[in-house]
């Protein structure tokens, strides 16, 4: 199934702005679930959250008027949790601005799936790290929320809303990754993308045994790469920009063998997008390369959003190569990968630190 936001390549450069291809916003920092792993420090929506006036003015209109086509997607904590999230999506629609949604799903009912459908959303992500119940509810911290997900992704499909599945894998769930690829496929969802948890926010206080290492961080990957080829599912690896070294590999090793083509894991202008092809808006309009990196580059309320992107240093040093260090400097694939600056950052301090979560262990 071919992704339905047509890709773009977004040059990477420290002299060269590019057009972001995505933008978060954190509609609220409200959530009904409290995750281990989430990337948010407090458990409530923060005082002085943007108003419906300010998101209009501040990030929709602002989109529009740059021509960047960029997807706005509502993320959160739990964006249904926010009452003007029907008019600011509808709002997004008049405006030209294509809307998604990242949700828990737990709120999701056939009423609110049919709105959606009828305001346009493009797709629905849904967080489910699990294949089963077991494990998603021990990651969600509630009792019944894997059931009641899947019965909001199931009211998504019945609207015909196009689903993705957003899983983070860690030693607790590394072992589902196939019941993962068969949930998604039962479910009707159209992508499955593979996360890798980031030290950040609540994830902090998770015990470090709870991470993947890098050996089983490069299993993970070759297995999604394979099962790519084989599944009429789109599988991207996010937070995880070694995936594209992976990918790249892989692909020379059977044109060597002679071997066809093979899909593989989705194809991305470089592996870490932050600075580049994303950018994250919390709650209160400051702006940060990624939701996972806490640094930030801007504050809408202060700033236009096209000014923070042109005239960043944070986003500017994130796009020179040149800068990584470690086992990421002068590597054959820091072009296309890059590392996870936000691993990097949690993990050792340094923003750019050879990625953690990598094997490569020869400067090419």
């Amino acid at each position: 199934m071919p992704h339905p936001f047509p890709h773009r390549l977004t040059i990477f450069s420290p002299h060269i702005t590019p057009t972001p291809r995505i933008l978060f916003w954190e509609t609220t920092g409200a959530c009904n679930l409290r995750c281990v792993h989430c990337r948010r420090e407090w458990t409530d929506a923060p005082p002085n959250e943007l108003s419906t006036d300010e998101v209009k003015r501040l990030i929709i209109d602002a989109i529009a008027q740059t021509n960047w086509h960029s997807i706005l997607v509502f993320s959160g904590g739990e964006p249904l949790m926010r009452p003007d999230l029907e008019e600011l999506i509808a709002y997004c629609t008049t405006q030209g601005v294509v809307p998604a949604v990242a949700t828990n799903a737990t709120l999701v009912d056939d009423l609110v799936a049919q709105k959606f459908k009828q305001l346009g959303v493009s797709r629905v992500s849904v967080s489910l790290d699990g294949a089963n119940a077991k494990t998603h509810d021990a990651f969600r911290g509630l009792h019944g929320s894997f059931d009641d997900a899947l019965r909001g992704i199931r009211s998504l499909r019945k609207a015909g809303v196009d689903v993705q599945i957003n899983v983070t894998f860690t030693k607790a769930n590394r072992d589902e990754a196939s019941d993962m690829l068969d949930l998604v496929q039962m479910l009707d969802a159209c992508a499955l993308h593979v996360f890798l948890l980031v030290p950040v926010g609540c994830g902090v206080e998770l015990p470090d045994d709870v991470r993947l290492d890098a050996a089983e961080v490069e299993r993970l990957l070759t297995f999604f790469d394979e099962q790519a080829s084989e599944r009429d599912l789109e599988v991207r690896a996010t937070c995880a920009p070694q995936s594209q070294r992976i990918r790249q590999q892989r692909a020379r090793a059977r044109q060597r063998k002679g071997l066809p083509e093979a899909r593989g894991l989705a194809p991305s202008s470089k592996g870490c997008l932050a600075g580049g092809g994303i950018l994250f808006i919390d709650a209160v309009g400051k702006v940060f390369p990624c939701g996972y990196l806490p640094m930030q580059a801007g504050d809408l309320r202060t700033t236009p959003l096209k000014t923070i992107l042109e005239t960043s240093e944070l986003l500017s040093s994130l796009r020179d190569v040149t800068k990584l260090e470690g086992r990421c400097h002068g590597c054959e694939y820091d072009q296309i990968c890059g590392g996870c600056r936000a691993r990097a950052l949690g993990t050792t301090g340094r923003l750019f630190d050879e990625e953690p979560s990598c094997p490569m262990n020869m400067i090419r």
